[in-house]
């Protein structure tokens, strides 16, 4: 008989998160007790919070169900593995709304993952390659760490790689990760330029956490993600694309998605759309994804964008 009764107690929760109904003498004979002692150990993950149900009869028995807060979860090696890698695709996915809940996620499993489960993940990472739309490519393994010194007050370095390609290393107090959906900012305290500063990720190489702790500064705004977009629109520069589509305008609608665009119909297999974007490269990313004909009418410098990529496709195309 079992008198490790915390050893029990996990045993017998690791049994119950299984989606079925136990029966009490089931539970009873793999953990080697009575059912007794199973009535009691039910009633002790009670009051641990773990909502558990019993029902009567010959085919009744126990089983978890959903409760109001989410209790502590008990995983086997191959399940918290699975989770692990999951959740590294959905931060770099192009799922909206899941990305910044996934790397916090991520980051409080991977901190009590055992080494051993940690180098699986990482293999099982980096074989695995997201497939993003237009957007930069972002290291989960990055994203978690940024997290980490956020979650934790920690001052980070870093190296950081300028827009114009200036390369200068940060000191900073990391406050919050902000997804866009096509690129990931980190709003953090730089220490040496005494302010706020929004840093590109996917700009971001070599973070080492310093071990300070500091406290939490006044951010410099409630909304850290209205934050983000306030300082993309002072500082970037959109440009505006006109192209005339070989499709109906109710079906260019549908393939721009939730992407801004004007449509204005010109027959009925025709349609003149007007978008906008901060590089050429992602504007001619989005007007080929459509998989239809296009002309490009302005800005010009799209269209000689358009021209040095289809030079430059002929050419890994001859023979």
């Amino acid at each position: 008989m079992s008198t490790d009764t915390p050893a029990r107690l996990l045993s017998l929760l690791s049994l119950l998160q299984t989606p079925r109904e136990w029966p009490g003498s089931e539970l009873a004979e793999r953990l080697g007790v009575t059912t007794r002692t199973i009535r009691r150990d039910v009633e002790r993950l009670r009051e641990l919070g773990y909502p558990v149900q019993a029902s009567m009869g010959a085919v009744g028995g126990y089983r978890l169900a959903a409760g109001k807060a989410m209790p502590p979860l008990l995983l086997e090696d191959e399940e918290a593995v699975a989770i692990a890698v999951g959740l590294r695709s959905a931060a770099v996915s192009a799922v909206s709304g899941i990305e910044e809940a996934a790397v916090r996620a991520l980051a409080k499993l991977e901190q009590v993952l055992p080494t051993r489960l940690r180098r699986r993940v990482a293999t099982l990472g980096a074989a695995t390659v997201p497939l993003l739309d237009g957007g930069p490519l972002v290291d989960a393994e990055l994203l978690v760490v940024l997290a980490g010194a956020a979650a934790a007050g920690e001052r980070l370095r870093f190296d950081y790689r300028a827009a114009d390609g200036a390369p200068s290393r940060r000191l900073v107090e990391p406050h919050r990760l902000v997804a866009t959906g096509r690129r990931w900012y980190l709003v953090a305290f730089d220490n040496d330029r005494d302010d706020w500063r929004i840093f590109r990720v996917d700009r971001v190489a070599a973070p080492r956490p310093t071990g300070v702790r500091v406290p939490p500064r006044r951010p410099p705004a409630e909304d850290a993600a209205a934050y983000v977009s306030r300082s993309l629109r002072l500082h970037a520069r959109t440009l505006s694309a006109v192209a005339l589509l070989d499709l109906p305008a109710a079906e260019a609608l549908r393939r721009f998605g939730g992407t801004p665009v004007r449509v204005e119909e010109v027959d009925e297999r025709r349609c003149r759309v007007r978008t906008a974007g901060d590089t050429v490269e992602w504007l001619a990313v989005r007007l080929l994804a459509l998989g239809c004909e296009f002309r490009v009418e302005e800005p010009p410098e799209l269209v000689a964008h358009l021209r040095q990529l289809g030079g430059r496709i002929g050419r890994a195309t001859d023979g």
